[in-house]
């Protein structure tokens, strides 16, 4: 048998789940009301917006920002924010042992991005009530308390040059304690890097380091040597920590590595620290540049395009089932509405008891109706038997059901004895069959290129391996609601 592909187009929108739950109450309500009250319509075009402008994710930012920076005028802030043409800026935590690293890569991060590099010490150089307070306890040898040690660090983040370019926390958190009070204050990083090396390595480093008194950059003896012979000349051994406090601080941090990785599982990256320093920089940089996931809820509008016996109904069918996506095949559609007695019914009955075919300006009607319904609206669909040339799908994109494109193929029967027992659909006759497939093929070109992104799948096999790689393309945006 030759293989058959056809074409399903997976098109996603965004709707905010506060709307979402709106729109439900709201029929619910109505409903309620009035049991005969018509199907709640929602227009296409508010999830066309939605999802064009990436609206569910930009109120999160906005959200997400205002908690964290807590401005005393709300309104105002976002104003700026809005104003400023991204409202995200770079918050990262750079983690990691000691002589991993964390003080070179958080400087160029700061020369590369713009960002503010705060450290534990610059953090003390402020001059608050705060820090004098810490500076107490400094100057005893006291460990600064959790508590205090947080709102300084709220303080620094408050200021108004991380919230307009955002910043590089190096080091910082480096307890479990410390992350989630973080946490509890609001303090969000977008990314965490966590810096990774071999004890010995690290350990190596360690003996190595020497500081520029001028810049603060660290270098090394034999990983990072400066090239400028001034530098060179300058360059200071950095305060000696012994081999034995070098372990212990090693332990310290193997023993809250783990929990930090937990803390921040959502956002974290481990990269090897073990490599050339450029590719470290690369490959922290790379991942600080990166856009997580959109968490917006995806509304799927699926299309499901191939010629007749390709299997498309059995493959709606299954999507359906599993994704609890309504499923709408266009020939019973109109049988159904057919069925009815409305104007509408009254006037494709012919067509359809004829066997001619229902002009696309009332197929396009019922259609643009039943999507619009609420079921459609919030659980999304798929769609089969439409369109089947290159005007109806121009039409159907007029109407602002926008797909992108997919395909499958059909069920055999199981078994001899279940064969015998088949009985011939009279539509089904080989004339009607090779006139449907002419036509099919007459339109695919056509069809392919106002859909470039199709997926193409071939239908000559079993319809569980086809359906396995439908749903391969379609996972991580539709939502298993199984």
């Amino acid at each position: 048998m030759t293989p058959i592909t056809f074409s399903l187009a997976t098109c996603e929108c965004v709707l905010a789940s506060d709307l979402d739950s709106c729109y439900k109450l709201t029929a619910n309500h109505l409903i309620a009301m009035d049991e005969t009250a018509k199907p709640l319509r929602i227009p296409p075009e508010m999830a066309i917006y939605a999802e064009k402008h990436e609206i569910f994710d930009l109120v999160q930012t906005l959200v997400t920002n205002l908690m964290v920076d807590k401005p005393e005028d709300p309104i105002q802030y976002l104003i700026v924010l809005l104003k400023r043409g991204s409202v995200e800026v770079p918050r990262v935590m750079l983690l990691g042992p000691p002589a991993s690293g964390k003080r070179t890569v958080a400087r160029k991060l700061c020369e590369h991005t713009q960002v503010i590099h705060i450290t534990d010490s610059n953090i003390l150089q402020e001059d608050t009530d705060l820090t004098k307070k810490a500076l107490q306890y400094k100057a005893k040898q006291q460990e600064i308390p959790c508590d205090l040690w947080i709102k300084l660090i709220q303080q620094r983040l408050s200021k108004i040059d991380c919230v307009r370019r955002g910043w590089v926390l190096e080091g910082i958190p480096q307890t479990r304690e410390e992350a989630l009070s973080l946490q509890e204050a609001g303090v969000a990083p977008n990314h965490v890097v966590l810096l990774e090396a071999p004890d010995a390595v690290l350990i190596e480093r360690s003996q190595g380091k020497r500081i520029d008194p001028v810049t603060g950059d660290v270098y090394h003896v034999t990983f990072i040597w400066p090239e400028d012979k001034e530098v060179v000349q300058r360059l200071e051994r950095q305060k000696t920590v012994s081999e034995e406090q070098l372990v212990a601080q090693l332990m310290q941090h193997h023993r809250e590595v783990h929990a930090l990785r937990k803390t921040y599982r959502n956002c974290l990256k481990g990269i090897d620290a073990d490599q050339p320093h450029v590719d470290v920089f690369d490959q922290v940089l790379t991942y600080i540049l990166s856009r997580h996931c959109s968490v917006a809820p995806h509304t799927p509008r699926v299309l499901l395009f191939g010629p007749p016996g390709s299997g498309k109904s059995l493959q709606a069918k299954l999507i359906s089932q599993k994704y609890n996506i309504v499923n709408l095949c266009c020939g019973e559609l109109l049988e159904a509405v057919s069925a009815d007695v409305t104007n509408m019914g009254e006037l494709i009955k012919p067509y359809l008891e004829s066997g001619q075919q229902v002009p696309d300006s009332m197929v396009l009607q019922i259609l643009t109706e039943r999507l619009s319904r609420l079921d459609c609206t919030t659980r999304g669909w798929v769609l089969h038997g439409f369109p089947r040339d290159l005007e109806q799908a121009e039409k159907l994109q007029e109407s602002n059901f926008i797909p992108s494109r997919y395909h499958s193929l059909y069920k055999p029967a199981p078994s001899p004895e279940v064969q015998t027992r088949l009985q011939f659909n009279p539509k089904d006759s080989e004339a009607q069959l090779l006139r449907q497939l002419k036509e099919y093929w007459a339109n695919a070109s056509s069809l392919q290129d106002l859909y470039p992104e199709a997926v193409h799948i071939n239908a000559d096999q079993d319809p569980h391996t086809v359906f396995e790689s439908l749903e391969s393309r379609l996972v991580g945006r539709l939502q298993n609601d199984a």
